[in-house]
């Protein structure tokens, strides 16, 4: 099974930029959707930007639209999240995703989990 170890995380002022990385421990990375997900303290995990497998397509939630960039080095089986214009309601535990199908990562059924990184966003 493949393992998620992701890296970047840290603390910003509002407007401030991070970028997270997931590097992946399979050669098979490509037959994997893959994904970002955040949680804050007493709130439900929410995914934040999806790569379609078949496509490389992204999709985005609609709060971060725009400020976020996903993307993937497949020779390297890692993805990255690109974050601009942080904001405050960006805090929180940031998790690397990866399933078999699209579905699967939206509704985290099935789901390969990395370990979180912290990203907290001051004003």
């Amino acid at each position: 099974q493949v393992q998620l170890v992701e890296s970047g995380g840290g603390s910003v002022q509002a407007g401030g930029s991070l970028r997270l990385s997931c590097a992946a421990s399979t050669t098979t990375w490509n037959t994997y959707t893959t994904g970002w997900f955040r949680q804050a303290p007493g709130k439900e995990r929410e995914g934040v930007a999806t790569l379609y497998r078949d496509t490389g397509s992204p999709y985005y939630a609609d709060s971060v639209k725009g400020r976020f960039t996903i993307s993937q080095d497949k020779a390297k089986n890692i993805i990255y999240l690109q974050m601009n214009n942080l904001k405050p309601e960006d805090t929180g535990t940031y998790y690397c995703a990866a399933a078999s199908t699209w579905i699967e990562l939206v509704r985290k059924q099935n789901v390969v989990w990395g370990q979180g990184t912290q990203v907290t966003v001051s004003s």
